[in-house]
């Protein structure tokens, strides 16, 4: 019930302009969609992109054509489904993560690519700057994600304030997984919270992860910046919480609705149609050099109450209260 309402491949850098030119009457114009989840054109998210789309004056069928691709947890795909992408000639293209952006713009430096969900894109070379990008990318980055991994320690000891132990799952592969930690530690001193490193690089990683974290008998987890890595075995971690009773908390709604107690962060489908707004302009003749990378305005706490039951939770009113979103 609902309370309130992300250098070129194999030599392939092509010579498309780097914004696309004026709308041109008659003409149909190729969005390519760079993903993981094949099932992202069914969310509310994908429905928003659409109406954006919309609204701006391009209609998929009409004189819009949606190219997708999609990875489906094979992280090592994105540069071979981004140079194609490039080769039928996309207009612009969509990338919804950090290594579906980066393999976008290694395959290209023409071709305009709006980004969804990108963390620190500055650290990590996409753009020149939030407020110029200055090359061929712009669209939307996450909020600095240290600030937002102590929020959610916040919210979990919020829901649950027996705990005294978290388990923190981070891939320090991620330029942003350091900052992170520190933020961590000084958001869990006046929270009497004490912490637990646990890192992962690869899927082959998480049955040993868990099973020196079940040695550890943590109170919690806390999956804080383990990236595109974590979201796509978000199944397989939260099976494995679930056989060890621990309350997780996560980034993304997604998560939430595959079994973790908590999920507080950015509104997905809000930046799919901030994007969107950004692929309209683009089609219309607008830089990306010149579009200023944008931060999500909208963030949600999503609580899944059969999972507090199924782990004998009972969350306090006053903390449901701040749900955005409760799952029944």
């Amino acid at each position: 019930m609902r309370r309130r309402e992300f250098i070129g491949l194999a030599g392939s850098v092509v010579a498309w302009p780097l914004a696309a030119r004026p709308q041109q009457p008659g003409r149909i114009y190729r969005i390519g969609f760079l993903a993981n989840d094949p099932a992202l054109p069914t969310e509310p998210g994908y429905r928003a992109f659409l109406g954006e789309l919309r609204n701006g004056g391009f209609f998929e069928g009409s004189n819009v054509a949606i190219e997708h691709r999609f990875v489906e947890a094979k992280l090592d795909r994105y540069p071979e489904l981004a140079a194609e992408l490039v080769r039928i000639g996309a207009d612009v293209i969509v990338s919804l993560s950090t290594p579906a952006t980066l393999a976008a713009k290694r395959a290209t430096l023409k071709i305009p690519i709006v980004m969804v969900s990108v963390a620190d894109p500055v650290g990590q070379g996409v753009v020149e700057s939030l407020a110029r990008p200055g090359g061929n990318v712009t669209g939307m980055a996450q909020t600095e994600s240290a600030e937002i991994s102590a929020k959610q320690l916040q919210m979990l000891k919020l829901a649950v304030p027996h705990i005294r132990q978290v388990a923190v799952l981070l891939n320090p592969d991620l330029v942003y997984a350091q900052r992170v930690w520190e933020q961590l530690e000084r958001a869990a001193l006046p929270l009497n919270l004490t912490l637990r490193r646990f890192t992962v690089r690869e899927a082959s990683d998480f049955e040993d992860v868990f099973s020196a974290i079940t040695r550890d008998h943590p109170d919690a987890l806390l999956i804080a910046a383990a990236g595109a890595l974590g979201f796509v075995n978000r199944r397989l971690i939260l099976d494995l919480a679930a056989q060890n009773k621990l309350p997780v908390m996560a980034a993304q709604r997604p998560f939430a609705e595959a079994g973790s107690l908590l999920s507080y962060g950015y509104v997905p489908h809000d930046s799919l149609r901030q994007a969107a707004s950004y692929v309209v302009k683009i089609l219309k003749g607008a830089n990306p050099a010149d579009l200023p990378v944008e931060l999500p305005t909208k963030y949600e706490l999503v609580v899944n109450l059969k999972v507090a039951r199924a782990l004998g939770l009972n969350l306090s009113d006053s903390f449901l209260q701040l749900a955005d979103e409760v799952i029944e």
